[in-house]
């Protein structure tokens, strides 16, 4: 396995660089919507808060589903994207106080 350049190969492994997804959608996201539809199927404890519960649910995560395919870590950048502010007011230094 020695390459006449003398570099070495190392492999990277596909479960270290893949998303964590769940169900198809992002892991987080589907636990937690799961967790609301079975607080809102216990609080109110009637079949129709069970049929609604689940059926949020299910819908939730198709909704899920499709953000995840379209981009699976488009959680994180919706996160990043609202902590920056809204105006940058133009400064010599980024450490600059106004």
């Amino acid at each position: 396995m020695s390459n006449s350049l003398g570099l070495q190969r190392n492999r990277v492994h596909r479960a270290l660089s893949r998303p964590n997804l769940l169900m198809g959608a992002d892991r987080e996201l589907v636990l937690i919507t799961g967790l609301a539809a079975v607080i809102l199927i216990f609080v109110v404890l009637t079949i129709y808060s069970a049929l609604f519960g689940v059926a949020v649910w299910i819908v939730i995560v198709g909704f899920l589903r499709m953000m995840a395919k379209s981009d699976p870590l488009m959680r994180q950048v919706y996160l990043r994207h609202i902590s920056y502010k809204p105006y940058y007011g133009a400064t010599s230094s980024p450490w600059r106080r106004s």
